[in-house]
């Protein structure tokens, strides 16, 4: 088993159950892991390998759509993971909003989920 590890990607978007949060935006801190099975024993060329340019694609876009929760982002991508890679067998996701508007709260909030594709 292989492990990829996409690690902090930040990115300024428009996700939150608020309008405020649609209008003003805030800043989201990703993290993935990737476990795969990979179709070499050593691995050569990209095309052996679950592309990290490709995962990190797939997120850069997906979080240019507003979206209320961040449940639905974590659970939709590593679907959406799953779909595109046959070989990833476990995906980690967490997404955290860095600003959240809950008044007097110092912090940040944040969402996981985990996907086996024993499970799908």
């Amino acid at each position: 088993m292989l492990k990829i590890h996409l690690e902090e990607l930040q990115f300024f978007a428009y996700h939150g159950l608020y309008e405020e949060e649609r209008i003003l935006g805030n800043e989201f801190v990703v993290n993935i892991n990737i476990d795969y099975l990979p179709n070499q024993k050593i691995i050569h060329s990209i095309n052996e390998t679950v592309d990290y340019t490709a995962v990190y694609d797939l997120l850069a876009e997906r979080m240019k759509h507003p979206t209320d929760l961040l449940e639905t982002i974590a659970t939709g991508f590593c679907y959406q993971v799953m779909e595109k890679f046959s070989s990833v067998q476990n995906i980690e996701f967490s997404i955290k909003k860095l600003n959240p508007p809950i008044q007097k709260m110092v912090g940040n909030v944040s969402v996981s989920f985990q996907l086996k594709r024993s499970e799908l």
